[in-house]
């Protein structure tokens, strides 16, 4: 696990070359092993591997994005603000917890945010969204995780690099 954090990076290039139905499966696994606010789940993950639904993905929002289109797999990480009002932290401990399985199965990732972001035509990109994966308009959008297998190298961060001044111990 510590491995993992140490050396996850967001990764925006991948190779031409799908993930295999086990490693999917086991994403899949860790997601729903994650906790949630009073277990309501109020999560729904939608794996997308279709090149015509990433293309649509990758333009979803203003800028950011466009890499989406080139990845094995995008995760659109969704919620339901009326099961829960911690659907936003109920989903981004999923979507970390999709990043850091990722990493721990030899594979990169990148989140790229949805929520409170513009499609270029200035209306929400959730909603872009949404309609690109046909889902129900009341689902909120988190963000989506782009996964697959790194066409770049990023080594860990610098120790120096880290805030530790951002750490108090009491």
């Amino acid at each position: 696990m510590i491995d993992a954090v140490r050396n996850r990076r967001s990764i925006r290039r991948y190779q031409d070359r799908p993930i295999d139905a086990g490693r999917i499966a086991q994403l899949q696994d860790a997601m729903l092993r994650v906790p949630s606010s009073r277990n309501l789940k109020p999560w729904r993950f939608v794996f997308v591997t279709d090149k015509p639904s990433l293309q649509a993905l990758a333009h979803a929002k203003a800028s950011f994005g466009e890499f989406i289109g080139s990845a094995p797999l995008a995760v659109a990480i969704c919620g339901d603000d009326s099961v829960s009002d911690c659907w936003i932290e109920d989903c981004a401990i999923a979507a970390a917890t999709l990043q850091l399985a990722a990493t721990d199965l030899g594979l990169g990732s990148c989140w790229v945010q949805i929520r409170a972001r513009q499609h270029a035509d200035g209306t929400p990109a959730e909603a872009h969204v949404l309609k690109a994966l046909d889902l129900p308009e009341g689902l909120r959008v988190l963000c989506i995780v782009t996964v697959g297998y790194p066409a770049e190298t990023k080594g860990p961060k610098d120790d120096a690099s880290l805030s530790w001044d951002r750490v108090e111990v009491r």
